[in-house]
């Protein structure tokens, strides 16, 4: 059974730094696509940045694009999110997805086949 696990959620105070991690397991599927995806109170779940699993070509949201890096270890099957210079509207539940799709919108929630249950993060003025 595929499973996506993050970590590294908390509270930070704006201006500060947080690592979010998305380990997946299980499954013979190939991710072809990885991203992740914010969802804040009262509020559609948005599209943070996105990764192409073979040649690491990444896609970021246009409100997080020069503070946020999506990366991968790919001998890990694990997929990061920095966020730097954080902002309280950051404040979100942070969900990681993963594609097995030929071809989709990498920012879009609906190319995506599994989630993570999501993380908190909350970012205080």
């Amino acid at each position: 059974q595929v499973q996506l696990v993050e970590s590294g959620g908390g509270s930070v105070q704006a201006g500060g730094s947080l690592r979010l991690s998305c380990a997946a397991s299980g499954g013979s599927v190939s991710w072809r696509f990885m991203g992740w995806f914010r969802q804040p109170p009262g509020k559609e779940r948005e599209g943070v940045a996105g990764i192409t699993t073979a040649f690491g070509t990444t896609k970021y949201g246009d409100s997080v694009r020069g503070r946020f890096t999506i990366s991968q270890d790919k001998a890990k099957n694990t997929v990061y999110l920095q966020m730097n210079s954080l902002k309280p509207d950051d404040t979100a539940i942070y969900y990681c997805a993963a594609s097995s799709e030929s071809s989709i919108r990498i920012l879009s929630p609906s190319g995506y086949n599994y989630w993570g249950q999501g993380t908190q993060v909350t970012v205080s003025s």
